[in-house]
């Protein structure tokens, strides 16, 4: 059987304990546990059956440990895949939102989305969605405008004739009707 990968030498079993209970995050804490068992002489085995995972999981630990130390075993966020769109790509998107289209250049009168993927391909040779084109406009500070619809043969002048004009129905009542009303009556009637 060989050995394992050894741990570095700057800690001991007794410094990872220390360091598992001043953390808050409980993943990492449960990672120094494990690996202080093995400095204080205890098979691997040991170190994954109190990590609670396999041995091939406890010697990604050490080597994260080993490399980066007590901040190598906390879970970091995957970095993704990297963006479509450079710096140059986002300036040159801006420049052409804010000078507007041409129509005799562009071929429309406004931007859209669909409309400016398609430019970034002819520009570029990029291919990107128009979600990804929403979300670098919205990131660089544009916000999406609509023009509240109208129909076409709507008159301004006879708006104000469709407008709600007549009083209310109802009126507030006066300070202490209702009670006068039911004892000039001779209290609650029943209804039968």
């Amino acid at each position: 059987m060989t050995s394992g990968i050894p741990l570095r030498d700057d800690f001991d079993g007794f410094a990872l304990r220390a360091l598992a209970k001043g953390t808050k995050d409980a993943a990492q804490a449960r990672r120094l546990l494990a690996l202080a068992e093995i400095y204080d002489g205890h098979s691997r085995s040991d170190a994954a059956r109190i990590g609670g995972v396999t041995l091939q999981i406890v010697r990604d630990w050490v080597i994260r440990f080993n490399a980066r130390g007590p901040s190598g075993l906390i879970n970091g966020k995957a970095p993704g895949n990297q963006g479509k769109l450079s710096d140059v790509h986002r300036q040159a998107l801006a420049k052409i939102v804010e000078s507007g289209p041409v129509p005799a250049v562009h071929g429309v009168v406004r931007w859209r989305r669909k409309d400016l993927v398609q430019w970034l391909f002819q520009e570029y040779r990029i291919s990107v969605d128009e979600t990804t084109i929403g979300r670098e406009l919205k990131a660089l500070g544009f916000a999406k405008l609509s023009a509240r619809p109208r129909h076409y043969a709507q008159n301004e002048g006879d708006l104000e004739s469709f407008k709600k004009s007549s009083p209310p129905h109802w009126q507030q009542s006066k300070a202490g009707s209702r009670r006068t009303s039911r004892l000039s009556s001779g209290g609650p009637t029943k209804l039968g």
